[in-house]
């Protein structure tokens, strides 16, 4: 029998970690912002082939953080404030990574309805038994080389001409084919807000004479982002029980400053005890993780020490 919030913590403590914050939740979006900004102002200052890939590699764990916020809005806890949910978080947040909270919603609410069962529609992404190094090693080499990006620009074109159905799951299926005028509509009813945002952020940085920059932007996409977001989706859920005990389905790791920086942006590295209570938002996750562990109600199979023992714990010789 699955074991719930109301199971372990009292109503008291359910209402303390449930509280929302709109200060918590502007500062999170601003820092994300910010050191994106600090990245494009350093490759501007020292136009070195090092800093370009810091450069990457830290916009590409920003541009998850974005998606955090997202995924964050879709459950209504990056704000207090419902229209800074839907809206502030939608333009700032998921449009530039080529997302949006409500399309989100609806799917990711489905993961947590069926988490671990064969009606998760994220069970594409977690792997029941560990996959061999090699094939570890080669989508990991596909994620930094861009592959795995160009592949997604291609899946999200086709999910907003709505020839896909929407999917973050890895395991996208055909939608209904229309005529050739209905996919094309589609798609510029859904592309045109990414488009706007994208543009937006490279006519900033062609205004400040420096567009060029926004390639940056785009590399990380391609390739860090692809990175973080395989790594961060195995931490969460592969090789884990096939039960809907949320206790045994979810995984929580371990980040040190490096991975908060890249894979763990706003507390997902908390996962477990995000599945117990969605209703929390980021900045009390840790808290929440330490009143369960407090209680001892953490299993040790369920917790990883950190994402390189995730990668052990995913892979086989």
């Amino acid at each position: 029998m699955s074991v719930g919030a109301a199971d372990l913590l009292t109503r008291d403590e359910i209402k303390f970690f449930t509280r929302r914050s709109n200060v918590a939740g502007a500062v999170a979006i601003a820092w994300s912002w910010a050191v994106i900004a600090g990245c494009f102002a350093a490759v501007v200052l020292v136009p070195h082939p090092a800093v370009f890939v810091a450069a990457v590699i830290l916009v590409g764990g920003r541009q998850l953080a974005l998606a955090v916020a997202m995924h964050e809005a879709a459950h209504g806890t990056m704000f207090r404030t419902r229209w800074c949910n839907e809206v502030l978080v939608d333009w700032l947040c998921a449009r530039p990574v080529w997302s949006d909270v409500a399309r989100y919603r609806v799917h990711h609410l489905g993961h947590h309805a069926h988490t671990g069962t064969e009606r998760d529609p994220d069970l594409g992404l977690a792997l029941a038994e560990p996959m061999s190094r090699g094939s570890l090693v080669r989508k990991l080499l596909r994620d930094v080389s861009g592959l795995s990006g160009l592949r997604r620009v291609l899946g999200l074109l086709a999910i907003d001409a709505e020839l896909l159905q929407y999917d973050v799951g890895g395991n996208p299926r055909r939608a209904k084919l229309r005529s050739r005028g209905y996919h094309l509509r589609a798609l510029l009813r859904n592309v045109w807000r990414p488009i706007v945002a994208n543009a937006v952020l490279f006519g900033v940085l062609a205004v400040l004479g420096h567009a060029w920059v926004y390639s940056v932007w785009i590399v990380a996409y391609l390739t860090m982002f692809s990175l973080v977001l395989r790594v961060r989706s195995l931490a969460e859920h592969a090789c884990t029980a096939r039960t809907d005990d949320q206790l045994l389905n979810t995984r929580t790791t371990r980040a040190n400053l490096l991975a908060r920086m890249t894979f763990a942006p706003l507390h997902v590295n908390y996962h477990l005890e995000h599945h117990l209570l969605p209703t929390v938002p980021y900045w009390q996750l840790p808290k929440l993780h330490r009143r369960l562990a407090a209680k001892d109600a953490l299993p040790p199979q369920s917790l990883a020490s950190g994402y390189m023992h995730v990668l052990q714990l995913v892979s086989r010789p």
